[in-house]
């Protein structure tokens, strides 16, 4: 199974991009990026020098993904969501990396941005977090938290399914039969 490019696409020929990928119209990879096996690129995505994206990845239209993003295996991000990766940006006084201003974004394994939400640079998205559409990302997000508003803060617990979890007690069930433990500000991984 080979990868899908799209005839309209701009792909570097150092970028990788790997097994069952589809890359849609209008894309631009840059040099040295590398994308993982089976994933989508929706219309007018940008993946610039050197990012890192997992397997099964889903990038919905009109998303770029700036260099020092990071995306892990089976991350969502919903249309035109916005990763920054420059703290304190100016047109008249360029940064040059390596720079402080410069931070790395990390979403991490099976996590969810919504539609137009944005992840300010230097955060760590957990795994299975999920961020709500028009959410502004601020600060690090524990594993399957459910983000929502803006400035994005905590609203509950989202299951590795994607459902939202009811908390009784100390512990989280899903109607995928998954329990979780919580444990002070964190939810542990599911109970076997």
């Amino acid at each position: 199974m080979n990868s899908e490019i799209h005839e309209t696409a701009c792909v570097n020929p150092r970028a990788i991009i790997g097994e069952g990928t589809k890359v849609w119209h209008f894309c631009h990879i840059m040099q040295d990026a590398q994308l993982g096996q089976n994933c989508s690129l929706g219309q007018n995505v940008f993946v610039a020098a050197g990012v890192q994206i997992g397997n099964n990845v889903k990038i919905q239209n009109n998303v770029s993904v700036y260099s020092g993003v990071t995306l892990e295996d089976d991350v969502f991000c919903g249309p035109s969501m916005v990763f920054t990766n420059v703290k304190t940006p100016r047109s008249a006084h360029p940064r040059n990396r390596p720079s402080e201003d410069y931070k790395s974004t990390l979403v991490k394994r099976g996590a969810t941005i919504g539609a137009n939400a944005t992840i300010l640079s230097g955060v760590t998205i957990g795994e299975y977090a999920l961020i709500g559409a028009g959410a502004v990302v601020t600060k690090d997000v524990n594993p399957h938290a459910l983000i929502l508003g803006v400035p994005g803060r905590q609203h509950g617990w989202v299951c590795e399914c994607g459902e939202i979890l009811v908390p009784t007690g100390t512990t989280v069930s899903c109607s995928c039969r998954n329990v979780y433990e919580l444990n002070a500000d964190r939810i542990l991984e599911p109970k076997s």
